[in-house]
């Protein structure tokens, strides 16, 4: 039997939908009954896990808890979560799943690694939360390659791309999203990224590998195609 999948979302919810349908995706499936079985705890009210990381906010442990309390009851098996900044939390939650809990940022960068080689430099866009808590610095260093993140601005421009009044948590302009997103890409270029690493969920969401001329790995297609082989790795 395939484990069934439980997803922590919510953070937000347009992420939380493109993960679904990337695992849809990406399952070799010829009939409906060739899917997962898929659960989904969507809870927008989730504190914001920059602000807590940075500023002291609310702190969103307990609301994930309670998330994975929920999915575990209902039979969730396999769990992932498709937030990037809330894997600061993720040794509380593996600690408090019964079932598997899949690590998003250690499964981003295995795929980094296959996809470019040993020791590539490797753009990093994500929330000031990730990269303050240098979870893909740290991972792409495992891995074997070379972080690179964007300066102060191009931090901020990041930022600003996702929760700017026209940005993609907003529902904004996609066109305004992306433009930002590759202004920040073309200064990675510049200073010697090799590749670009989306290590946020929502990035994709504006930013395709059409839309760079380097090659682009987003994190939430990392998820989805280690969610899919974990659940049916049940069936051998």
């Amino acid at each position: 039997m395939k484990r069934v999948v439980g997803l922590l979302g919510g953070m937000g919810p347009a992420a939380t939908v493109d993960l679904f349908a990337r695992i849809v995706q990406a399952t070799p499936a010829r009939k409906d009954q060739d899917h997962l079985h898929i659960l989904i705890d969507n809870n927008p009210a989730v504190p914001d896990r920059t602000a807590a990381i940075l500023r002291g906010g609310a702190d969103p442990l307990p609301a994930l808890l309670a998330g994975l309390q929920r999915l575990e009851t209902q039979g969730a098996e396999l769990l992932a979560m498709p937030c990037n900044t809330a894997h600061h939390y993720l040794p509380a939650l593996q600690e408090a799943a019964a079932g598997r809990f899949l690590d998003m940022i250690a499964e981003t960068a295995r795929a980094l690694r296959a996809a470019c080689g040993a020791n590539a430099v490797v753009g990093i866009l994500a929330t000031e939360g990730t990269l303050a808590c240098g979870l893909y610095q740290n991972a792409c260093r495992a891995a074997g390659l070379d972080p690179m993140t964007p300066d102060a601005g191009g931090v901020q421009t990041v930022m600003e791309a996702v929760y700017g009044a026209e940005g993609i948590k907003a529902g904004g302009p996609e066109a305004v999203a992306r433009a930002q997103l590759q202004q920040v890409c073309a200064d990675l270029a510049r200073r010697g990224a090799q590749a670009i690493l989306l290590g946020c969920t929502e990035l994709p969401l504006a930013l395709r590998a059409e839309d760079l001329a380097l090659p682009l790995i987003a994190s939430n297609q990392a998820l989805a195609e280690a969610i899919v082989r974990e659940s049916l790795a049940a069936d051998d």
